[in-house]
């Protein structure tokens, strides 16, 4: 794999955002984490635009509930905030 000087600023701006003036271990388990938090924010939204798709197109709050894993109440409450 090769990378641009570009895709390897980007990447140092992302780990720096986290890690702040720390270095070692701790610096690097700062970003993971993160970073990785950024990815899991990014994840439930699309998670969450899906399921009011799959409502809007005939799906049961209990077949949403059952296929991501959450309660029917808060498939419930996502839909819901999808239609203010």
């Amino acid at each position: 794999m090769s990378y641009t000087e570009v895709d390897v600023s980007a990447a140092r701006v992302a780990m720096n955002k986290y890690r702040g003036e720390l270095d070692g271990e701790i610096a690097a388990a700062l970003a993971v984490v993160g970073l990785s938090a950024e990815r899991a924010h990014k994840e439930a939204e699309m998670r969450d635009d899906m399921i009011r798709v799959a409502r809007r197109s005939g799906a049961s709050l209990r077949q949403l509930a059952e296929v991501s894993g959450l309660g029917r109440e808060t498939v419930a409450a996502i839909v819901d905030a999808g239609q203010s």
